[in-house]
């Protein structure tokens, strides 16, 4: 195989398990709880003696705090089916490739999955654990005692502990996607087949000596060019059960939230408090239109545009040139652009400039498009 047809199919690797860690739909328990049974078969261990299916991660570990909690599932075997077949591969194929093999491989493979799949993962744990911990709190607190502050704090505490223990014993399934891809079809990569073969059929699972439990896949998941949780109308990402993180460009944003969208004025985007959401709201009427409702004035115009300045209680000022470009539409009309500037630009010219990359003492178009 010569150096170019090497990249060619560690490059298709990378594109095979970014579908798969991407997939929403329906699981394929038949072939999930065969991939199951062969990464305890493959770590030595006996097959469970039986496969539990939850529709989503929340139930899931829900599920395995209550079969622990009863001891039937027997204790985690994570190290064994993932964790040592995983540091064993990764070291013979390290040794084989070298350092700077190594890292030339997995920056055509895992590196190229990995940022987005720790942003989404790290995102379910957050949701997780805020939705689990809060919900055994409430659970516990259902009673007509009066309510002890340090006592409810210190069961906060423990509630989301018990919940980070239990995260600590999943297997990411389809979200281990990066890994897989840098071992998939190399040496050593074979004791990970049963891993691979869950995370093609199914989504995060627990691996206990007597029972595991499998989770189903979302059955949606929408993110932006940069990868993160994204959408404006509805769940992020959402599971069969109900389980769904609601997102705007990643920031995590109640789903009530999403609903006021559509009703936006000037003066409710002034009036929310928290300035986080107050940009999201911004980026979602658009700071053109804002400034044009709220009567905000120019602070400086030059030949390059207009500049514009927007205080916000708060939060840091948000600073746009408004541009025309010079290169007419097929109409003959000429389109109003609207640039993020930092908030130190002090004219238009320097603003323009920045987004080239430049000085503004740098900056001379020849023409402006």
């Amino acid at each position: 195989m010569t150096a170019g047809s090497g990249a060619v199919t560690t490059a298709e690797t990378a594109r095979t398990w970014r579908t798969v860690a991407s997939a929403t739909g329906p699981a394929d328990r038949a072939a999930a709880e065969e991939g199951v049974r062969l990464a305890y078969r493959l770590a030595g261990l006996p097959e469970p003696e039986t496969v539990v299916w939850a529709d989503s991660p929340r139930e899931g570990a829900s599920l395995v705090a209550r079969l622990t909690a009863e001891g039937t599932a027997g204790r985690s075997v994570r190290d064994a089916v993932r964790t040592r077949p995983w540091a064993t591969a990764r070291r013979q194929l390290f040794d084989r490739l070298g350092s700077d093999g190594w890292a030339e491989h997995w920056a055509l493979t895992g590196a190229q999955l990995w940022d987005g799949l720790v942003m989404l993962t790290e995102r379910i744990r957050t949701g997780l654990i805020e939705d689990l911990a809060v919900t055994a709190v409430a659970s516990d607190a259902a009673t007509d005692t009066p309510v002890d502050e340090e006592a409810a704090a210190k069961a906060a505490a423990a509630a989301e502990q018990s919940v980070r223990l239990t995260l600590l014993d999943a297997v990411l399934g389809q979200h281990d996607a990066a890994w897989l891809a840098a071992f998939d079809g190399q040496e050593g990569g074979e004791a990970l087949a049963g891993i691979a073969a869950v995370a093609r059929a199914a989504g995060w699972w627990w691996p206990y000596e007597r029972a595991a439990v499998v989770c189903e896949r979302p059955v949606a998941l929408h993110l932006d060019e940069a990868g993160r949780l994204d959408r404006g109308d509805g769940p992020a990402l959402a599971f069969p059960d109900g389980f769904a993180l609601y997102a705007w460009r990643g920031m995590p944003v109640p789903a009530e939230f999403l609903d006021e969208l559509t009703e936006l004025t000037p003066r409710s985007i002034r009036e929310e408090e928290n300035a986080e959401l107050r940009r999201v709201m911004l980026e979602h009427y658009g700071y053109d239109r804002y400034l044009k409702e709220s009567d905000a004035a120019p602070v400086q115009r030059d030949e390059t545009g207009v500049l514009w300045r927007l205080e916000l209680e708060g939060d840091e000022p948000q600073v746009m040139v408004e541009v025309v470009n010079s290169t007419p539409e097929p109409d003959g009309t000429h389109r109003t652009y609207w640039l993020r500037v930092p908030p130190r630009t002090r004219t238009a010219r320097e603003g323009v400039a920045w987004t080239f990359g430049l000085e503004e003492a740098e900056y001379a178009p020849m023409r402006q498009t």
